[in-house]
């Protein structure tokens, strides 16, 4: 730590507010918030830290600048800004491989309904409604806003003296032709904007008068439209699920999974006590704690929010990232009303569930999509293994084995195989351990499971590794090297080529190196090692379960 750093933390106040780390070439590498500066800086220097990554970034601080804040609300507001102006390496930057679109309903004197994406956002064109994570639902929306609500369709009129063919099939009031006054047009503008903004029922109730209005100035084909307006939104509401009777609360239901280096975040979206929307969100992260990701998350979604504010926020996931009076400060000045944040419990419990039953399917399906990328991609991604890892082989057959046990009893261990990126369950193997039956010593485990595996290289069904996969970090790799040179079996070049994956941080180590590696977090060839290492393990446990099952009804 150079002296000017440490006579800056010496300054730093007992103050709400932000710090910002620079590295040696001025360029900011991290922005956070604190209730109280001089305390959490402190703890940045003073302190011994479990996470890789911190101590890297302690490591590489140069320069300290902080701002003071009023409160703590405000100081998480300015961070949020500064993270989005600056993108700092070392804070959460959330990537997802989606432009989510938006409904924008344009500043004109009459104006139009478009689909624009997010990153073509700009407030002085109009007011915004979104994201839709479901672009096929999205535009099924569009057709019927558009059935519903004969907005302009052009931007610039057709004809100059008659109207387009959209006003004569009814999709189109022409106001380009003086067919409807401004004040009849914004009507149906505030109705479109009822409807985006989840408020059907009031929607209803207001074309029903409208509609009445026309009936009795016998303005019959008028009242006609609208009564064909009305039973069209009447039947759609009666599709959506009604999760409260008789009441107008708005609320957001948030559930969060992480599985395989995929995080999977699920919003039920509850308006007027309807369950009107999902939205779905995936990203492919480390393995860092995941209240981490979704504090990140949640700021961001709800800074960029486009539609109405729901008036309650409810998530077993908020419960870890703590802090619920702040959030709840934050929220209410972000959406100038007060949101409140529940812990889903209780009554909400059954929605949280519902919520989480779908992101579910979420994860699945990102995890589908991710492993059919790599077998489509594996030539790259083996490649850029092989390249990163030092492997003198193509990793086509990679093994990985897992050890399972409850205090030495029943103890088992997995081999899983992955040929060419992608699980091969006809080679999975099950070892039952007998070398330390009560007794739990992985060491001994994994010397006796690797022994038998690797004396029967060559027979059928048994083809020699191009890559073994071990989980932990570099004292598991030398125990393993150890029991493998002890057999004489060759390790790179001919033989096979050896690495360990440490979990907390998704290290490699190689054989022999006390540097470990650190492959990109969103990379193809991270994610499948996480995979394999991950899929051991399940296995293991299968098994274990299914002993421990048998020992049980054995015992009984």
């Amino acid at each position: 730590m150079n002296e000017t750093l440490k006579e800056t933390i010496k300054l730093v106040p007992d103050q709400p507010g932000c710090y910002i780390y620079y590295d040696k070439d001025g360029e900011i590498i991290y922005v956070g918030k604190a209730k109280n500066l001089k305390r959490r800086v402190y703890s940045y220097f003073h302190k011994q830290h479990d996470s890789v990554k911190t101590n890297v970034l302690v490591s590489q601080i140069e320069k300290l600048e902080y701002i003071i804040t009023d409160s703590e609300v405000e100081a998480l507001i300015l961070e949020s800004h500064l993270i989005k102006k600056h993108k700092p390496r070392y804070n959460i930057l959330l990537k997802d491989d989606k432009k989510y679109p938006y409904f924008l309903i344009t500043d004109e004197d009459f104006p139009r309904i478009q689909v624009v994406r997010k990153k073509n956002l700009n407030p002085d064109k109009g007011r915004f409604y979104g994201p839709y994570t479901d672009v096929g639902a999205m535009y099924a929306t569009l057709e019927f806003l558009k059935k519903l609500f004969p907005l302009k369709q052009c931007k610039t009129p057709k004809f100059s003296n008659r109207p387009c063919l959209y006003y004569h099939i009814g999709k189109c009031l022409a106001p380009c032709q003086g067919k409807v006054t401004p004040e009849e047009y914004q009507k149906l503008i505030k109705q479109v904007e009822l409807f985006l903004s989840g408020k059907q029922t009031e929607l209803l109730k207001q074309i029903q008068i409208q509609m009445q209005k026309y009936a009795e100035a016998e303005q019959f084909e008028k009242a006609a439209k609208m009564r064909d307006s009305y039973l069209d939104l009447q039947k759609t509401l009666e599709r959506q699920k009604v999760v409260y009777e008789n009441t107008k609360l708005n609320e957001d239901i948030i559930a969060v999974l992480y599985e395989d280096g995929i995080l999977a975040i699920v919003i039920l979206m509850v308006r007027e006590g309807r369950l009107i929307d999902k939205k779905d969100f995936t990203y492919f992260v480390d393995n860092i704690d995941k209240t981490e990701y979704f504090e990140t998350f949640f700021r961001e979604y709800y800074t960029g929010l486009k539609l109405e504010f729901p008036d309650k926020i409810i998530s077993q996931d908020l419960e870890a990232v703590g802090d619920k009076e702040l959030y709840e400060d934050w929220l209410k000045v972000i959406s100038g009303k007060k949101i409140t944040i529940n812990y889903a419990k209780g009554k909400y419990k059954e929605l949280y569930e519902l919520a989480v039953k779908n992101a579910t399917n979420v994860l699945e399906n990102a995890r589908i999509k991710k492993m059919a990328q790599i077998r489509d991609d594996f030539n790259e991604v083996g490649s850029y293994l092989a390249e990163k890892l030092h492997l003198t082989n193509f990793p086509n057959r990679i093994e990985c084995y897992d050890i399972s046990h409850i205090q030495g009893t029943n103890t088992v261990a997995s081999m899983v195989v992955f040929q060419n990126g992608l699980p091969k369950k006809s080679a999975y193997r099950k070892f039952k351990v007998r070398s330390t039956e009560g007794k739990p010593d992985d060491f001994l485990s994994m010397k006796e499971v690797l022994s038998r595996r690797l004396s029967r290289l060559g027979e059928p069904k048994w083809e020699k590794p191009d890559l073994i996969i071990i989980d932990g970090g570099k004292g598991q790799l030398s125990s393993v090297m150890q029991i493998v040179e002890g057999m004489g079996i060759k390790v790179g070049e001919g033989g096979i080529d050896f690495v360990s994956l440490a979990k907390r941080e998704e290290e490699v180590f190689l054989p022999h190196q006390s540097e470990s590696i650190l492959l990109p977090r969103d990379s193809n060839a991270l994610y499948l090692i996480q995979r394999i290492r991950d899929e051991a393990h399940r296995f293991a446990i299968t098994f274990h379960r299914e002993l421990r099952s048998k020992s049980a009804t054995k015992n009984g």
